[in-house]
């Protein structure tokens, strides 16, 4: 039988706080808060909606975050 996976740690962040921000300050910053997946979108694209703990999407227009969530 296959071992069981551990998820991955979601950090105690704020996600509000990466919006304003551009694009690669913000990877940076959330690496180094512990996000392990960072996921950058341009507005508008269409997503699939499953959780994944230790991932943070952040929606980008115009080289800014516009709009942040985790998983």
């Amino acid at each position: 039988m296959a071992p069981i996976p551990t998820p991955s740690v979601q950090p105690d962040d704020a996600p509000g706080s990466y919006v304003g921000l551009d694009e690669e300050p913000a990877r940076q910053l959330a690496g180094e808060r512990g996000w392990s997946t960072v996921r950058a979108l341009p507005t508008g694209t269409v997503i699939t909606m499953e959780f994944r703990p230790g991932r943070l999407n952040f929606e980008v227009d115009g080289g800014k975050v516009v709009r942040c969530w985790p998983g």
